[in-house]
């Protein structure tokens, strides 16, 4: 009997252990596994949390949360483009007010020659109005449909505008340069100007008002042949346009008169 409790004390851990190895055994072959499953799962579930730091729920709400900031961003920047527009319209005479529009088309092709607006014909626009916005003068309406219209920016190779320096009255022709400059050839060989000379429409442009800011010169080459020739650094976002503002196109004098008799 002795002996048989010794055995017993020896061998009865082992024996626990076996029995409950057999047991989980069984139950896996029962569940087909389906327990163990179930445990792992509630096992990692806290361990994951504890990697991931939220739940698949709480990162989605946090995804939408910032599409809506996102939005919300975007909303107020444009809003806050469209509020300077009123103000820049409303600052206009009421006789003269320009039509607000905005830039709906630009081909990456043509992104330095033209663009289209919003609106055309039926919002009062005609070929040959200004097209301006912050910072001045952008282009000239060249075509008109309905409700849209498409303007040929300053920028644009075969852009050419009459300009003069606001310090000497130096005078010349303004060329785009399919860039956010342009090219100025001066009328006079040897002309009055240095660089940080404000640049704005001549009186002497047919199609441009006198006095719409233009850019400033950033380079001068006085040596040039035929004539001196400066790089124009352009005023008005290019590269960037929005919401401009579209001007009828200027009366000239010598037209009025003739309406007049």
């Amino acid at each position: 009997m002795v002996t048989l409790r010794r055995w017993w004390d020896r061998k009865a851990l082992q024996l626990v252990l076996l029995a409950l190895a057999v047991s989980s055994a069984w139950m896996l072959r029962q569940t087909q596994g389906h327990l163990l499953l179930e445990m792992y799962q509630v096992i990692g579930r806290p361990l994951q949390m504890l990697q991931t730091g939220t739940s698949p729920e709480e990162r989605m709400n946090d995804a939408r949360f910032w599409e809506l900031q996102t939005r919300i961003a975007d909303l107020e920047t444009q809003n806050q483009k469209l509020q300077n527009l009123i103000g820049y319209v409303q600052a206009a005479p009421l006789s003269s007010r320009p039509i607000p529009a905005r830039v709906v088309g630009r081909s990456a092709d043509h992104w330095w020659q033209q663009v289209t607006l919003n609106r055309g014909s039926k919002a009062g626009i005609e070929e040959g109005f200004i097209v301006k916005t912050d910072g001045g003068l952008v282009g000239l309406v060249e075509n008109v449909t309905p409700n849209t219209s498409r303007v040929l920016l300053i920028s644009d190779l075969k852009s050419q505008v009459g300009i003069t320096i606001s310090r000497t009255s130096a005078k010349g022709v303004l060329r785009g340069n399919a860039s956010a400059e342009a090219v100025l050839e001066f009328y006079e060989k040897v002309p009055n100007v240095q660089v940080g000379d404000l640049v704005s429409t001549s009186t002497y442009s047919q199609r441009f008002p006198a006095g719409l800011p233009v850019g400033r010169i950033k380079s001068l080459d006085l040596k040039k042949l035929p004539t001196s020739v400066a790089t124009v650094e352009l005023f008005p976002p290019i590269l960037s346009l929005d919401w401009v503002a579209v001007y009828p196109k200027p009366i000239n004098p010598e037209q009025e008169n003739e309406k007049s008799r």
